[in-house]
């Protein structure tokens, strides 16, 4: 009895285990970060703030939405996909795009008339992360289209947005100010909203680096 109960553990581990690598495969990440690699140290005041209560993944069980604001290089995309792997590996459904690979994706759909099968799927996830928001500026009908798609998902399930600009910056890349103020609305309504700004994490990596070259020459 004994052996057959550890064989039927192992086969329950095993399927749980290839249930994980399956979801982070299909959440098509850019790249793998986990919470274990982040220095919570160097991250911005706020990130340090929230991180424990994001941790906890309770904002995707809440349906609410996380928008990581901020300068390049301080942690936004880091910390992101470190929430949505931990997501993945409690069982739960996973997207990760880029704003202007959601919008090309939008627009290719439209075209061949399969939108309605894109905005059924976009709904469904439990998480999804719209990365880069604001690197790439778009005219009113690609706002109006990126609105109305992120609203699909707006008071019921979980959407986290990276992006480089404060939101009074939004109308820099969305020349519409009365569709920037639906969508700030829209996103913001009992987020949480992470402020990110400080010293770039990278730029401080790439001087670390090149004070130990100069070291070593010395």
């Amino acid at each position: 009895y004994r052996l057959v109960r550890e064989l039927l553990e192992k086969e329950y581990e095993s399927r749980t285990e290839k249930r994980k690598k399956q979801r982070i495969h299909r959440a098509n990440f850019s790249e793998l970060k986990y919470l274990e690699e982040l220095d919570v140290k160097e991250l911005p005041k706020d990130a340090q703030v929230a991180l424990n209560e994001l941790e906890t993944l309770k904002f995707i069980r809440e349906g609410r939405n996380v928008v990581l604001y901020g300068n390049p290089g301080t942690g936004k995309t880091h910390i992101a996909i470190a929430l949505a792997i931990k997501a993945c590996e409690q069982d739960m459904t996973v997207m990760f795009t880029t704003v202007p690979r959601l919008l090309t994706q939008i627009r290719e759909c439209r075209s061949q008339k399969k939108l309605k099968q894109l905005e059924r799927n976009f709904e469904k996830f439990d998480l999804v992360i719209c990365d880069e928001f604001g690197y790439v500026s778009c005219d009113k009908e690609g706002g109006e289209l990126l609105f109305n798609h992120l609203s699909l998902r707006a008071g019921k399930k979980s959407t986290i947005i990276t992006t480089n600009l404060a939101f009074n910056r939004w109308n820099e890349i969305i020349k519409d100010k009365i569709l920037v103020a639906a969508m700030v609305d829209r996103l913001t309504h009992k987020a949480l909203i992470i402020n990110m700004t400080g010293d770039s994490y990278r730029l401080k990596e790439t001087k670390k680096i090149m004070t130990n070259l100069q070291n070593k020459k010395q």
